[in-house]
């Protein structure tokens, strides 16, 4: 049994997290079952994979805080870098033949760089599921639907996809109607809850131990994410400890996250250094480990985060990223209004309001909405419908032997390409 993941990426490390903890998921409930990812991530080797997942690393594109792509390491233009892109997704498609092809964020892919395969797998693969995972909130509605609507995403919907899955849940936040999706894929829609994270390799008391947390200590976890624009959030809260309170004993764990630039890492290690009870790093692939053990958070509102909080029940104050897409402030302040935790606007951010605020949640016995309303059974639900599909297909192809990668044509702004490349690579396979 074949799965195929398209990764979407293009800042920080949601979306590659996001995936490899679905597919570890999908990996321990589905026997027999290989999982080939197609991703951008630079930092994909860094992550512990589990058996049965491989991946094509394909180059990097970087969106930045403008919004606009670029490609990351090579000279290239962004053009070609897509078009490379492309060709490799669809050369992998032709020849790996999954029977779920996982798409994840955007219908067509990064610069519509998926649009060939799906016709290729519509033309040559059509017993292919196609299936496309949404997280809770892409942007705010004006944006979104502006941007699918010049995309024909709704279309591709219709056209192409089986299934879309969304890992989130409508009472915070209904994309069904927030997005105006059409009546005609509504039916198509599943909503399968928030990502439940794993408690981490380590117990609370070990990591806190290894920390040399002092009786009395409260510790307090702070992650920006990826970090590539997380040096505000951490230069702020070192700002913060010189207005702590003189009864409160903080120990700062500090994750700068291994997309900060060098320059702004250094200078916040400078800064840090001044305080003996702050501890900084660039990067753990065990975060929740650190999450489970912290009494406090101080976070960005990234999706992933946000489900490591949720997860581990903690008490947090998050800063979520404005720009380019609304995606974190919405999400941040539809869980602050259900009591989960505090969300301070970025524009708004000082020092004093942040140990403010924090002092009040490590204060409170508990967070003041209830972690466990919030529905976290996305894993399970996404297992259960990957298995139907896989069940529904069959496994004839699931044991034929991998096709050569074949050369690809250059995209043009005629399929007439397409159609040769579909004469080649259905052709059998010579050994």
């Amino acid at each position: 049994m074949r799965l195929m993941v398209y990764s979407h990426d293009g800042f920080g490390l949601g979306n590659i997290r996001r995936m490899l903890a679905i597919c570890t998921y999908l990996l321990r409930s589905i026997p027999e079952l290989s999982i080939l990812m197609v991703s951008g991530s630079p930092m994909l080797h860094s992550f512990r994979l589990p058996q049965g997942l491989d991946y094509i690393k394909l180059p990097c594109l970087n969106r930045g805080t403008s919004g606009e792509l670029s490609a990351k390491y090579l000279g290239t233009e962004t053009q070609e870098t897509v078009q490379l892109r492309s060709q490799l997704i669809l050369s992998a498609i032709a020849s790996f033949k999954p029977d779920v092809f996982l798409v994840d964020k955007k219908p067509y892919g990064m610069q519509n760089e998926l649009q060939a395969s799906m016709e290729y797998l519509r033309a040559e693969l059509p017993d292919t599921q196609i299936v496309l995972l949404l997280r809770d909130i892409l942007d705010h509605p004006d944006a979104t639907i502006q941007d699918w609507q010049k995309h024909g995403y709704y279309e591709a919907i219709q056209i192409f996809y089986d299934r879309v899955l969304v890992v989130g849940s409508a009472d915070v936040f209904d994309i069904c109607q927030e997005y105006q999706i059409p009546p005609a894929i509504v039916n198509k829609v599943q909503f399968c809850g928030y990502i439940r994270k794993e408690p981490g390799n380590r117990h609370p008391t070990q990591v806190r131990q290894a920390l040399s947390l002092q009786p009395g200590e409260k510790l307090v976890l702070v992650t920006p994410g990826g970090g590539e624009d997380g040096y505000h959030l951490i230069h702020t809260y070192l700002s913060s400890l010189s207005h702590q309170p003189s009864g409160l004993k903080l120990r700062s764990l500090i994750i700068c996250g291994p997309e900060m630039p060098l320059e702004q890492q250094a200078a916040l290690v400078e800064t840090a250094s001044s305080f003996p009870h702050v501890q900084i790093s660039e990067f753990t692939d065990d975060l929740m480990s650190y999450m489970v053990a912290a009494d406090g958070v101080v976070a960005m509102g990234g999706y992933n985060t946000t489900c490591e909080i949720l997860s581990a029940g903690k008490r947090a104050v998050i800063v979520p990223r404005v720009k380019p897409s609304q995606e974190q402030w919405l999400r941040a302040e539809r869980l602050a209004k259900l009591g989960v935790l505090v969300a301070i606007h970025p524009d708004q951010l000082t020092p004093q309001g942040l140990m403010r605020s924090l002092v009040q949640q490590l204060n409170a016995l508990k967070p003041t909405g209830s972690s466990a309303e919030i529905d976290l059974c996305a894993l399970p639900r996404i297992a259960q419908y990957i298995r139907t599909m896989l069940a529904q297909k069959g496994h004839s192809m699931a044991k034929s032997p991998l096709l050569p990668l074949q050369p690809v044509p250059k995209l043009g702004n005629s399929n007439s390409w397409l159609k040769g490349w579909l004469s080649v690579s259905t052709k059998s396979p010579t050994f």
